[in-house]
């Protein structure tokens, strides 16, 4: 499996250092598998000639408007694709995740969801002919030399900036949850989820006064310790606009690199409202990738593949 997604880069123009899809080590192909809910029935290999040439998955959950998102990603070696086998990829997927909704009780809020970088011309295609509309994409930005960062700017008296510390976890994950409280296609973060993953280190929160307004979730990226991450950064409608997202976004990365990351990435929404670009932009960072959500109402006929011989 690792080896097929080694052998699509080339020609789907994937990013080798992306923190969104990049190409995944045998270990990192092994946790997301073990992560999946029953392998065996929501992934399926594609065999020829005795070895994997392919393999498509399928993961869901529930959005913040009670949509429940059903996403199916495939891989298939650029020199078997144009012979069927990437439809009937297609089609299996769809097809059991009719069966998961139903089983589910979810069919009436349920929709196929799937993935394709820009450079995935062949996926793209085959999603456009099958129904599939595009309904948002994220940019991924990288910040590629963490030496050279630009002084933060004075704050207001009555604001403090420090780290994140066991006691205020809740307040910093309602921080970031409040923040999407409009965003559309956004997956329920449950305080749960937030804990199974939390890794402070690199964490900075923003108060004003004794209330936390802002916060920026930095982490080093455990397969790659060079590279960091933003994974969040979120700041209070009624406190925006005092320079806190800037002071909180560079004192996360000069702790990144004290923790011996030398490049940064981050991605976002290209229909953020709140011109998370040009903040970026600012500090160094450069657009690199965008990655494309497709979707279809799981009411429409199945699309219908079938090898060639």
């Amino acid at each position: 499996m690792a080896a097929v997604r080694l052998g699509c880069a080339q020609r789907d123009g994937i990013d080798t250092h992306s923190v969104v899809e990049g190409i995944p080590t045998v270990a990192e192909i092994a946790e997301s598998c073990a992560e999946l809910d029953d392998p065996s029935e929501n992934q399926v290999l594609v065999e020829h000639g005795g070895g994997i040439v392919g393999y498509s998955t399928i993961r869901w959950w529930l959005e913040r408007d009670g949509t429940w998102l059903y996403l199916h990603r495939g891989y298939l070696l650029p020199q078997h694709r144009g012979q069927g086998i990437g439809s009937a990829m297609l089609d299996w997927a769809e097809c059991r995740i009719r069966r998961l909704a139903q089983q589910h009780g979810t069919t009436r809020t349920a929709v196929f969801g799937a993935n394709a970088m820009s450079g995935e011309q062949d996926a793209t295609t085959l999603l456009l002919e099958a129904g599939y509309r595009r309904v948002f994409s994220l940019v991924e930005l990288e910040l590629a030399d963490l030496r050279q960062l630009p002084d933060s700017k004075p704050l207001p008296a009555d604001v403090r900036v420090g780290a994140v510390d066991p006691s205020t976890y809740r307040t910093a994950w309602k921080t970031v949850v409040d923040s999407y409280a409009d965003a559309a296609f956004t997956e329920r973060w449950t305080f749960e989820s937030f804990l199974a993953t939390a890794d402070p280190t690199c964490w900075r929160a923003a108060w004003v006064g004794s209330h936390m307004a802002g916060v920026a979730l930095c982490s080093i990226r455990r397969h790659d310790p060079t590279v960091g991450e933003v994974e969040e950064l979120s700041v209070r409608t009624e406190s925006r606009r005092l320079g806190l997202g800037r002071t909180l976004l560079l004192d996360g990365l000069r702790c990144l690199r004290e923790h011996g990351a030398r490049t940064a990435r981050l991605y976002t929404g290209t229909a953020n409202p709140h011109r998370s670009y040009d903040l970026y932009e600012s500090v160094g960072f450069r657009r690199q990738n965008e990655y494309v959500r497709y979707r279809k109402s799981i009411a429409e006929r199945p699309h219908r593949g079938v090898p060639k011989e």
